[in-house]
């Protein structure tokens, strides 16, 4: 791969659609586009028309017209890529966008590799590595919590935040530095006390940026979400409610679900990876069996149990079981069929867990609106204004910023110990260089080529 080399790509879905876009990037990008557009009016060449501008015309191959298309010309360095960038609007067939991509590499261009368009924006020096990263993660989000902090991450705020430690710490190994080379003048007297504050304020927001990266989690991936109960408890009926369809098949048989079920769902802005499972309780059928030792092993691993109880029948052993099976975990307990006379009371099962319970009718959906709201004070303490909060978006970054944090550690050390001086600035240097390399300074293209290969084709 050579940056001097002029890349196109399909940037658009390979399937039939209203419109299809190809991207042309590099310095020779005009020239491309002038072998093969026919603009519909004047005889301008590509290269003297204004930037950021968009013409109607055809794509020509020898001769033969292949489609009339919108051309959009946007110059260097005021593009995606800071080069000159030619996107050629045409129809969305498969055939008609595969056909204007082949005459494109015909004319000058290559095939772009995946992620290439925004490899050379990093090494442009348009974006850094974090925004370059933000970039894969908008076109991933889940929700609109991942796309808004994904969105800030774009735009740079954990680029300021990573550049403003840098330059507090770059600050300080200045100062040391100059004090050993010139003592006269410059004094290190006391500078231990003053350093001291420096360094427990960059602590802090190094361990504010890794304890977030666990908020990052839930907000990208999803909380990781399994329903228990008894069989016939209601878990199935909760599910279809919750998605708004029958998933789950409801019946009065108890055991009806054996298997595992999955979905996902977005309960006012939040991902739930949903895990419905089959009904724990003893049995001699070998196949539920097995489903019962499967939503046994799910709730292990789950960020949520959300435990539904049958309120018309009284607890038994195999309640018992599930409730020594879930004390340890975050839970919401489902007080389902509410509507029916009751066996237990709320007042029960709040004494034998510290979980909260919701009165709710899986059947009829009464309640829902209560658990919706205990989810998010749960996880969120009620607040889902993710707005003003950076997230770590990758282990790559959460794994430097820790690194910055264990070198202003050892600083931290020193100065308890008494140490000279001039031992800080190793460990300042480090941790300033690991903060480096969340942004793309001194990284090895190895890593970078890997980041980028993430990325789909045309990005």
């Amino acid at each position: 791969m050579f940056l001097s080399d002029t890349i196109a790509a399909i940037s658009t879905g390979m399937t039939n659609s209203g419109i299809g876009i190809i991207r042309i990037s590099g310095g020779e990008a005009f020239d491309v586009a002038d072998r093969i557009f026919q603009p519909c009016k004047g005889t301008k060449k590509v290269s003297e028309m204004k930037s950021h501008t968009v013409h109607y015309g055809k794509i020509v191959s020898k001769g033969t017209v292949i489609d009339e298309v919108l051309l959009t010309v946007m110059k260097a360095p005021n593009t995606y890529t800071k080069e000159n960038i030619v996107e050629i609007n045409c129809h969305g067939g498969v055939v008609v966008v595969n056909k204007i991509m082949e005459i494109v590499l015909e004319n000058g261009a290559r095939p772009a590799e995946p992620g290439e368009y925004t490899k050379r924006a990093f090494l442009n020096g348009r974006i850094d590595l974090s925004q370059a990263e933000a970039v894969i993660d908008v076109i991933n989000a889940k929700n609109e919590y991942a796309l808004s902090n994904s969105v800030n991450q774009l735009q740079g705020r954990i680029s300021e935040k990573i550049v403003s430690l840098r330059t507090e710490i770059m600050h300080n190994i200045a100062y040391i530095e100059a004090a050993l080379d010139d003592p006269e003048h410059i004094s290190l007297d006391e500078y231990s006390e003053e350093l001291k504050k420096t360094v427990d304020k960059i602590k802090g927001e190094l361990k504010e940026l890794i304890d977030n990266s666990d908020n990052r989690r839930v907000v990208y991936e999803g909380i990781k979400t399994v329903i228990l109960g008894k069989p016939n408890a209601g878990k199935s009926s909760f599910l279809n409610s919750l998605i708004g369809e029958e998933r789950a098949i409801v019946t009065d048989i108890e055991g009806t679900t054996r298997d595992i079920l999955e979905e996902h769902v977005i309960i006012h802005g939040i991902s739930l990876n949903i895990i419905d499972t089959a009904g724990i309780r003893e049995t001699e059928d070998k196949v539920e069996q097995i489903g019962v030792e499967r939503a046994k092993k799910c709730a292990d691993t789950a960020d949520l149990i959300i435990y539904i109880v049958d309120s018309s029948r009284e607890l038994d052993e195999s309640d018992k079981e599930i409730l020594e099976l879930i004390k340890e975990k975050k839970v919401i307990i489902l007080y389902n069929k509410c509507d029916l006379v009751p066996a237990i009371q709320p007042q029960e099962l709040k004494k034998i867990t510290n979980a909260p319970v919701i009165k709710i009718s899986a059947k009829q959906g009464d309640g829902m609106d209560l658990f919706e709201k205990t989810l998010k004070d749960m996880f969120f303490a009620g607040n889902l204004n993710i707005n003003d909060e950076v997230f770590i978006t990758n282990a790559r970054q959460k794994n430097d910023i820790r690194k910055a944090y264990e070198s202003i550690e050892m600083v931290e050390e020193g100065i308890r110990g008494g140490m000279s001086e001039d031992f800080f600035t190793i460990d300042l240097m480090n941790a300033y260089e690991a903060l480096g390399r969340v942004i793309g300074e001194a990284v090895e293209d190895d890593l970078v080529d890997t980041i980028f290969q993430k990325f789909c084709m045309g990005k």
